[in-house]
Order: C-alpha cells, then structure tokens, then sequence
C-alpha cells in the first residue's frame, strides 16, 4: 500500500509508539507484505525466522520485535512489542473501513459505453474502463482497477480480502486476520466467467494480464500475478504471491501452491498439483505435476505391477 505522500520515520514511531533505530531521518512511502516490498516500504517482522529475510529484504525500514539485531546500511528498526498490531495499526489509519451506502460508490469512475448489469455492487474508489460488460451480481470491492473491453459474469467476486492470517499458537485464537489494504487490478481484454473469486493482494495487487480467459469457478489468491493471455478452466485454485507467466495453461481443476512461478507457456493437464516452480514450454501432468510425457510412461508400468507380481510368483513357484 502507498500512502498518500512518504511520512516520516519519526512520525510513523510517535503513531505506533516505536523505539526509533538507526536511519532517523528516513521517509516511508509506503507499507509492503515481505513477498513485495520495494525501497523506501515499511514491513514488519515478529518471529526470529524470519528477521534476516525481512532485514535483508527490499524494505527500508523494519518494525521488529528485537532491537538487538544487526541493521542494515541506510535502514531503520522501529521497535515495538507487537509487529502484527503496529502492521494494524498503520492500516486502519491510511486506509480505514468505509461503509457502503449505495451499491455503486460516488468516488467509482466508469469509462464510457460500459454496461453495468443490474445488482452490481462497485465499491470505492473502484475504476472501470471503456466498453466493459459487469453481468448481475458482480461484486468490485474498494481500490479495484479493471481495463478496458473486460468482462465479467455473473456472480464473481473482484478484490476479496486476502485469505492470509497470522498464526501464533500460544493464544487463544491462533489464527489473526491480516487487513487486506491491497487490490487487483485487471488489464485490457480479459474475460472472467461466473462464480469466480479473485482475492485482493494484502498490501500490494492482485494482477491479471490482458488477454487473459478464465472460465467459471476459478479461485485467484492474494498478490498472485497472472501473465498475458493465459487460458484457465473451470475450478482451477491458484494460492498466494503465486506468479503465472505469460501464455500458460491451466486445465480444469489445476491446484497451484503458494510464491512459486510456472513458466511461460506452460500447460497444465486436467487435475494436476502443482507444488514447486516449473520450467515454461512443457506440458505437465500428475500431482506432484512433471512432465506429462514422463507420467504417461511411469502410468503404464504402474498398470503393469499386478501382471509383473504375477509373473514373479509364477517364476518363483516353477524354480
């Protein structure tokens, strides 16, 4: 999330109520998640696993449970208790909860000839370009960007809070929502079916590149980039901070964990799982997903496992 103009570090600890370490002088120009944080991006860190991975990020400037760590050139800590209520903190202060009073916000912009079907909600500051079809009972919830010649059936959902939590088992409730401040933004010429969910990135978007089609009952996790004219079909699950190259293929049901990339041009057959990256031009198939000429081969041997036992017994019995 940017905010509206860099605030000062000093500023930014008086709001949260942090010890102030090292680049005293800095200004934030916005507050990142660590998979897409840029200079000059606050981040928070609250577990020793993970404290070199976000000092060592692109973030300059940390919120941190620890101030006994060492700092980077040119970056600061500001120290607090609770890195995740900070995170919450600064939040709900740039980008506060707004009620909806209408079902299509004053602050929305519509580009020109675009059809907006009946019980569409569009929320704040939601901007639709020229000649787009929204079908009934769409939902573009707040900060949403769609492109021109988009279109949109019925029942879909764009800009879903993240389904992203952080998890700490020493309290009662283990599992604490992570405010999604993000959004997605849709390019030119895409076409979403019907019933699909596509979730807001947690503070950054959500992207899905022109040209792309994706058919009905599609689920797009948080943060996750979709490449240019890529093709999906029914019930395809794609996770979290997840990159889709351009050009990839994804047939019906396809599971795509989380902050991996498939590679360009890639398909993926009907059913595949897909649990680690994979090289774009090939074809794939299976759960774990491989390379679909390589799976067809260990399948026939497979089928071929009762009349090899059989064979073996039979040897076995003759000697």
């Amino acid at each position: 999330m940017r905010f509206p103009s860099p605030v000062s570090l000093t500023w930014m600890a008086e709001l949260i109520n942090a010890e102030l370490i090292g680049n005293t002088s800095g200004m934030a120009t916005g507050i990142n998640e660590i998979h897409r944080v840029e200079e000059g991006d606050l981040a928070f860190v609250d577990h020793p696993k993970y404290y070199e991975k976000c000092l060592q990020s692109a973030a300059s400037f940390i919120i941190i449970n620890n101030r006994d760590v060492t700092i980077p050139e040119g970056k600061a800590l500001l120290v607090v208790d609770n890195p995740f209520q900070s995170y919450t903190t600064i939040v709900n202060h740039f980008r506060p909860f707004v009620p909806a009073t209408t079902s299509i916000s004053e602050s929305a912009v519509i580009g020109d000839d675009s059809y907006i079907a009946p019980n569409v909600f569009i929320g704040h500051h939601v901007r639709i370009g020229r000649n787009c079809r929204i079908h009934p009972n769409v939902t573009i919830l707040d900060h949403c960007i769609i492109g021109d010649n988009v279109i949109i059936q019925s029942g879909t959902v764009i800009g879903s809070d993240a389904f992203y939590y952080n998890t700490k088992k020493d309290r009662e409730s283990w599992y604490k929502r992570m405010l999604s401040c993000g959004a997605v933004r849709i390019e030119d010429d895409v076409e979403i079916g019907a019933g699909c969910t596509i979730d807001r990135g947690v503070t950054s978007e959500t992207i899905i590149g022109s040209g792309t089609r994706i058919d009905n009952l599609v689920h797009i996790g948080h943060d996750t980039v979709i490449g240019k004219n890529c093709l999906f079909a029914a019930q395809v699950g794609i996770a979290g901070a997840t990159v889709i190259e351009d050009g990839v293929i994804l047939w019906g049901q396809v599971g795509v964990s989380k902050t991996l990339t498939v590679g360009k041009n890639a398909v993926l057959l009907a059913q595949s799982g897909v649990k680690s990256s994979l090289e774009g031009g090939k074809i794939y198939f299976g759960s774990p997903a491989e390379e679909a000429s390589q799976k067809k081969r260990e399948l026939v041997w497979i089928k071929r496992i009762p009349e090899i036992w059989q064979k073996l017994k039979s040897d076995q019995s003759g000697r």
